[in-house]
């Protein structure tokens, strides 16, 4: 077996190409974007080679591509919210084969080693944890959502025969938009509608500045300060919702005021790779007009739930319930559209949010586990903390 540093856009092709010939027979696999999978490599696509590097290397056999990984450091974040600086690996591809497997794992960790690391997590993205992060351990039947990550059963046994045990897991949910809603969630919800102060309106292309800017303050205040989440500046808010711009729809972003300041939000796109699994990963000329056509012509039956959250001023006084009842009432005029919707990357240590996604219906469709190696094995091993 021979490992070759990606440094040419040959290597680059290959490290691409390999999942086509792994995944030709798996009718639930959805070929990811090419070019979304290399600007996570390319420093003038992906902000985090500001503080940050990252390797990746492909793994021949008598000439044949049989796995691939990337390892990479956040230097700002390595050592956040950790016992240990911690860097990632991800992008992981092989073939059933154990020693193919700690080939790379252990390449990947003798890099980290020399970047100061003492821990790996993995699969993980060389960037936010909205995108390509952990190892699909449950689900496999189902087609993955847009940049998520989907694989064979049996790469949770090579992790786990390496070494690597489970830091946290991220559950998918799914539910059908005509269900009914537990009582709980509607109760809490009443007392909120009771408070004139306590407003919510849908996303709307004519507000667009100012609604991304109240959408970047949420996630601030809600979600920067937990393991893993960074803040979010105005120019990378803006650029994520610029991105979104092709397939999001109006009706099924929400936001919550208080007294006309943003307090809340629960953010709905329609799943692009029930579109984008027609264009096998290109988006040339040809994909472009492969994606308008299937957007106009095809239905898709699959609305994505994307992120979720309340300021921490306004926690535990039901606005949970209660923005989830105002889209519910615009949700259900459109449910010819989007008979199911599927809300991803709840953690296992958020238990607050699961039991808000369980008082709305929802039932786990998905795992997708995040794995810890720690490079000291005499080290007791940590799960993620609850918050």
């Amino acid at each position: 077996m021979n490992l070759i540093e990606v440094k040419t856009k040959g290597d680059a092709k290959k490290f691409i190409t390999l999942s086509i010939d792994l995944y030709k027979n798996e009718s639930a696999w959805i070929r990811p974007i090419d070019k979304e999978i290399e600007a996570v490599f390319n420093p003038n696509e992906n902000s985090n080679f500001k503080n940050g590097e990252c390797i990746r290397w492909v793994l021949e056999d008598k000439h044949k591509v049989i796995g691939r990984i990337a390892a990479f450091v956040n230097h700002s974040t390595a050592s956040k919210d950790n016992n240990q600086a911690t860097g990632g690996i991800g992008y992981f591809e092989c073939i059933n084969n154990q020693e193919a497997a700690d080939i790379l794992f252990n390449i990947s960790e003798n890099w980290l080693k020399e970047m100061g690391m003492e821990a790996m997590d993995g699969p993980i993205n060389f960037g936010d944890r909205d995108k390509w992060w952990g190892l699909l351990t449950k689900g496999f039947d189902i087609e993955p959502n847009y940049q998520c990550n989907y694989n064979f059963s049996y790469y949770q046994e090579l992790f786990e025969n390496y070494g690597f045990q489970n830091y946290f897991d991220q559950y998918t949910f799914t539910r059908k938009i005509l269900d009914p809603i537990n009582h709980r969630l509607q109760y809490k919800a009443d007392i909120i509608k009771k408070d004139p102060d306590y407003t919510f309106e849908h996303f709307s292309m004519k507000k667009f500045k100012k609604q991304t800017t109240d959408i970047i303050s949420i996630y601030n205040k809600a979600w920067v300060g937990h393991n893993g989440v960074s803040e979010m500046t105005q120019e990378k808010g803006e650029a994520i919702i610029n991105q979104l711009k092709p397939i999001l729809e109006e009706k099924i972003i929400w936001l919550g005021y208080y007294k006309e300041e943003p307090i809340a939000f629960y953010i709905n796109i329609p799943d692009a790779n029930q579109i984008l699994k027609y264009v096998n990963g290109k988006m040339d000329l040809i994909g472009k007009l492969k994606f308008l056509w299937y957007k106009r012509f095809s239905k898709n039956q699959k609305m994505l739930g994307i992120i979720f959250g309340v300021v921490p001023e306004h926690q535990g006084k039901g606005v949970d319930g209660a923005i989830i009842l105002a889209s519910l009432d615009t949700l259900h005029s459109i449910s010819n559209k989007y008979p199911v919707t599927e809300i991803k990357g709840i953690g296992d240590f958020n238990r607050k949010m699961i039991l808000v996604i369980k008082q709305v219906g929802g039932d786990i469709c998905k795992v997708h586990s995040t794995y810890r190696y720690l490079f000291d094995r005499e080290k007791p091993f940590e799960r993620m903390k609850n918050i």
